[in-house]
């Protein structure tokens, strides 16, 4: 093993070499192979020890939706800088097989570096693009480890090969591996260090001549900075449930959402609450609702098909008034659709989905830490509205990993306690003067009744009731407390130009290329803005002379153009604003936006002699690795 404190690397990669490494600010890599190679296990490293290093990190993979597996690519953009997307095209190629090559060289920058496994794949030998690093990864760790391991570590071999290559903290590293096989045999442990040796050491052709360095991380070291962790969307939803006092909950198994489940499922129990794996969607979101009902906040979740099924019980919890939390890791659809691929396109379900007349919040995290907050703010608005609250996260944030300052848990953390306080004799769960609040089973009651909760339209008291009179004022009722809580929400997040030609609104996963592309566009020499939504229904007020300001909204999302030419969140601006300005972009393809394809969009829209849409594909990126 290669240690830390030998002469070879205390002066770092250029101790080896006799001359100091390059200097980047970020770089690109992408790793091609089959999902059973583990090569999301060398993105999950590279990404956990950015976070350990203080750099920016952004990832982003695709997998097969099927059992036996199948082709896959993990893509980690790491740097020092600020990382807002996973990056257009790769400055480095890891290719294993064939098909990898054939299917991602395409995706590699011209000057990139392509390291290819020679025992698989046979370049083009006209193609001069590219640095060509071959070596034979599955034979170099088929001798290094030996045994019965045969290839199965050569994914971590290449994890050595990439730490040499940009001067990656070997120490670090190291723990990090011995943390991710720690559960495992000591044997486990041994091969995968030799497996990872024998990368960093390999001395292969040009290799030599490939060596960078990260900038140093221009970060405040004041002690008011924090730690960060780095985790993924998923992960951060559930811990941002559990500070928010979530402690109960209800689900069925579905990707991309059972990770979510199965981590509450594990950690629910270790602050007294419990996660309950119930038969079938109706099953898991009744039980959530009667979690809620007993005074507990509870939190229920699927995918796209699986909110299908849910939509009967949250009209009940709508009609009911009962606070609840429902995630929906949205993919392609429809039908069982696409399992393992991104998609926005549960919007207009999310929002409209249950028969009648059901107002609900919709709310969209926009990257991995925000999956964290937006939980927090989700159970807040539940318990203040008494309403059920829907979280639209997407696979693209799901699987995507990233470092994020640490949160400030202790001031966080909110006590889940049900108020069971005694209540007066006038006590009434549905004044039509005020906003709901629920008795829960057991509370005191000054009258002696306890008061009915039901999904049939009620009195004041909960008791069912016909009245064309109450009905038309419940239903008024539930409407303007959702009104009140728009009143009530800040502004969008706005970037860039605050008038112009064009102003860019993304929600969701589409926030960081946005945000690239509105950067590159004013680049071009356009004046442009960035309008981001968290908050999707109901829509903050005061956006109509906002948007007054731009000859165009150009809105970006992930999912079809519809019927009339504009996707789902277009729709719903244009009928809010009824600004004929709002135009879509939009793609079905499974993968995240491009930063180049949202340029490319909003250059079709505007029609301008200073931006063209090859700005997005033909620009060199800061990020070039230039030899």
């Amino acid at each position: 093993m290669v240690s830390p404190n030998t002469p070879e690397t205390q002066g770092g990669i250029s101790a080896v070499n006799g001359r100091p490494p390059r200097s980047i600010q970020d770089v690109v890599i992408r790793l091609a192979g089959n999902s059973q190679d583990g090569i999301q296990a060398v993105g999950g490293f590279l990404a956990r020890l950015a976070g350990r290093s203080d750099q920016d990190v952004m990832t982003y993979m695709t997998i097969p939706s099927t059992i036996s597996g199948g082709p896959s690519i993990f893509q980690v953009r790491i740097g020092t800088g600020d990382i807002l997307s996973a990056g257009d095209r790769a400055d480095m190629l890891v290719a294993l097989y064939q098909h990898s090559y054939d299917a991602h060289i395409g995706s590699l920058r011209p000057g990139g570096v392509l390291v290819y496994d020679t025992d698989h794949v046979k370049p083009n030998p006209d193609d001069n693009r590219f640095t060509n690093v071959p070596v034979p990864i599955t034979t170099a760790t088929v001798e290094a480890v030996g045994g019965t391991a045969k290839d199965k570590g050569k994914n971590i071999f290449i994890l050595g090969l990439i730490a040499r290559v940009f001067d990656l903290d070997v120490a670090k590293l190291t723990a990090l591996i011995k943390e991710r096989f720690g559960g495992k045999t000591e044997d486990v442990v041994r091969n995968a260090m030799l497996g990872f040796d024998a990368g960093y050491a390999w001395p292969q052709n040009n290799l030599r001549d490939l060596f960078y360095r990260f900038e140093a991380a221009d970060r405040p070291t004041s002690t008011t900075s924090h730690p960060q962790v780095t985790m993924d969307g998923n992960t951060a939803l559930a811990f941002g449930l559990i500070t928010a006092g979530v402690r109960h909950g209800a689900g069925y198994p579905i990707t991309p959402w059972s990770s979510i489940m199965e981590t509450l499922r594990s950690e629910f129990p270790k602050y007294g609450g419990v996660f309950v794996q119930c038969e079938d969607e109706i099953a898991a979101v009744s039980t959530a609702i009667g979690f809620s009902y007993s005074g507990r906040l509870a939190i229920t979740g699927s995918s796209g098909p699986g909110l299908s099924l849910k939509m009967e019980a949250l009209g009940w919890a709508t009609m009911a008034e009962m606070p609840l939390i429902v995630v929906n890791v949205q993919r392609g659809g429809p039908s069982t659709g696409m399992p393992t691929n991104v998609e926005q396109s549960d919007l207009m379900q999310a929002i409209y989905g249950s028969h009648g007349d059901a107002p609900r919040v919709v709310l969209a995290p926009k990257n991995v830490e925000d999956c964290f907050y937006v939980a927090i703010e989700a159970a807040r608005i539940a318990r203040t509205y008494s309403t059920p609250v829907l979280i639209l996260t997407d696979m693209a944030l799901a699987s995507r990993i990233e470092a994020f300052d640490q949160p400030d848990l202790p001031k966080l953390m909110v006590d889940p306690a049900p108020d069971l306080s005694e209540r007066d004799a006038d006590f009434k769960p549905y004044p039509l003067d005020r906003i709901t609040r629920h008795a829960p089973p057991g509370t005191k009651m000054g009258s002696g009744k306890y008061p009915t909760v039901t999904g049939l339209e009620h009195d004041e008291l909960g008791h069912p009731t016909g009245s064309p009179k109450l009905h038309l004022q419940m239903t008024a009722k539930r409407r303007e407390k959702i009104k009140a809580l728009g009143a009530s929400l800040p502004a969008p997040e706005l970037s860039g130009d605050s008038a112009g030609e064009v102003l860019l609104v993304t929600w969701g996963s589409s926030w960081g290329p946005g945000r690239e592309a509105v950067v590159r566009v004013r680049k071009a020499g356009v004046k442009a803005g960035h309008l981001h939504f968290r908050h999707l229904h109901p829509l903050p007020n005061g956006l109509e002379e906002m948007l007054t300001r731009y000859h165009k909204i150009v809105v970006a999302e992930l999912n079809d153009e519809g019927l009339y030419g504009f996707g789902q969140f277009a729709m719903m601006l244009r009928a809010r604003y009824a600004n004929p300005n709002i135009v879509s972009v939009t793609k079905t393809d499974g993968l995240t936006f491009k930063v180049s394809e949202i340029v490319a969009g909003i250059a079709k829209h505007i029609e301008s002699t200073q931006l063209d849409a090859s700005v997005g594909v033909t620009a060199q990126s800061p990020l070039a690795l230039q030899r």
